[in-house]
């Protein structure tokens, strides 16, 4: 099927899987370049918003943005609807090597995590500066709004009925998210636009001296703070976590205004608060992953509220 699927790309045949995640992932050849097939996972993105994320990411790329290029198929679309209810679509290729995986601890010293982490601030505020300066208003994609982080039905789920939560920690939790919902709500003309919402260090590559930010597929509008919240929360328990985030404050920025460092560290609660809701809904109840995630949260919810 995979093969049948990646024909309608022109390509010579022999996908390879290179990943299974949220969407399966296979590089494929076409006249002798590389690029990647992507499965989208079923029920996540409809068409119109995965068309809106390769729409968005053309624009960019057209602006000297660096970030992957969306390829059409031999009949000029994009996205191909198969079967079974999913989509494919196929993506230029990025060379080069992630700056890190999920659980990788970084083996450079403290100065060079610091200043690379100083070069994704940079990265991030250039996304953000050139979506500023070309057409999205005919884009859809999901809210990271006030409601899809912490409403009754946050977009990626309910983060304080996670099973591993205790009936106590499930009531903190809830008193957490009505905190911070105040919190949110009082902030005064937040920086609100398309954001890439998941800059983890699995997304960044490094090649030829620069940086290039992939997977666009949690991308939609929210608050341009959660941004540089969401890569500190692979480093939340570092003891020098409070560097890191200077370290991708100044070099957002560099180029725009940069949130506050009591802002990154609270757009950093609401990225772990979501992933608590996320692996509920994807994982089994008695998955180990339940309970590091719960545990994740916790922490920084106390630490947030003290």
């Amino acid at each position: 099927m995979i093969n049948e699927i990646a024909i309608l790309w022109g390509s010579n045949g022999n996908p390879k899987l290179i990943a299974e995640r949220e969407n399966a992932v296979y590089q494929i050849e076409i006249d002798g370049t590389l690029a990647a097939l992507r499965i989208h996972r079923a029920g996540y993105q409809n068409q119109r918003a995965i068309l809106s994320e390769l729409q968005w990411t053309a624009r960019l790329a057209d602006a000297g943005f660096s970030c992957p290029r969306p390829i059409s198929q031999l009949n000029g679309e994009w996205i191909s609807p198969l079967p079974d209810g999913r989509f494919a679509t196929v993506i230029s290729w990025v060379n080069g090597k992630q700056i890190g995986t999920a659980g990788e601890f970084f083996s450079g010293s403290v100065a060079e995590h610091c200043d690379l982490y100083h070069r994704l601030g940079h990265l991030l505020a250039q996304l953000h500066n050139t979506t500023d300066n070309i057409k999205t208003d005919d884009l859809t994609r999901p809210a990271w709004d006030l409601n899809g982080l912490l409403g009754k039905s946050p977009f990626w789920g309910k983060f304080w009925e996670n099973p591993a939560l205790s009936s106590s920690e499930k009531k903190f939790l809830i008193y957490t998210r009505d905190a911070a919902f105040e919190y949110l709500s009082g902030i005064k003309e937040p920086d609100f636009g398309l954001i890439h919402a998941d800059a983890l260090q699995e997304n960044v590559f490094f090649y030829d001296d620069a940086l290039i930010l992939i997977d666009f597929d949690d991308a939609g509008f929210g608050y341009r703070g959660y941004d540089l919240g969401v890569p500190m929360s692979q480093h939340y328990a570092l003891r020098y976590l409070n560097d890191l985030i200077i370290a991708i404050q100044d070099g957002y920025g560099s180029l725009r205004k940069a949130p506050s460092h009591e802002e990154i560290k609270f757009f950093l609660l609401l990225r772990c608060l979501a992933s608590a809701g996320w692996v509920s809904e994807r994982q089994t109840e008695k998955n180990p992953a339940q309970r590091v995630y719960a545990e994740r949260a916790l922490y920084l919810a106390h630490q947030w509220l003290t």
